[in-house]
């Protein structure tokens, strides 16, 4: 088995590949999957394109929000997965960081199309990235209080 860093880094840079790292071939694959199928769907690689060259009313207008909803619950389920089977799970509250971030960065979806952050519209990429600091902040927070 990996080591937890090894394939959180891993789910990071693509949902699953944590899970093949950990032994977990039938895991990864579904989730390999169902990763191509919401980027495809949520026209994901286009928005991030499109994000990255400071389009952000472009990819607004490119994205499939319908889809892009399903991707930060996968995603950071995903790296919750990786993570607790690296090694083991240590600590029982160790999902709320990523169950936080998840709903974080839903959210943060939800307002990327309107919501300006002085006066900058940042878009479906760079807002929902930007909300994983709130919550990251909130789980560990939550985590640390029920321990």
């Amino acid at each position: 088995m990996a080591n937890r860093k090894e394939a959180l880094l891993w789910s990071i840079a693509l949902p699953g590949f944590g899970q093949f790292l950990n032994g977990k071939l039938i895991k990864g694959i579904v989730f390999v999957f169902l990763e191509f199928l919401i980027n495809v769907q949520a026209n994901l690689n286009e928005v991030i394109i499109s994000s990255f060259h400071g389009e952000i009313e472009k990819a607004i207008e490119q994205a499939n929000y319908q889809w892009l909803m399903f991707y930060p619950c996968l995603y950071f389920f995903v790296m919750w997965d990786a993570w607790k089977d690296a090694e083991g799970e240590k600590d029982r509250y160790a999902y709320l960081p990523f169950v936080f971030s998840a709903f974080f960065v839903t959210v943060g979806c939800i307002y990327s199309s309107n919501l300006r952050l002085s006066g900058i519209l940042f878009g479906p990429v760079w807002l929902p990235i930007l909300s994983v600091i709130p919550g990251l902040i909130v789980g560990l927070m939550i985590r640390k209080l029920i321990k």
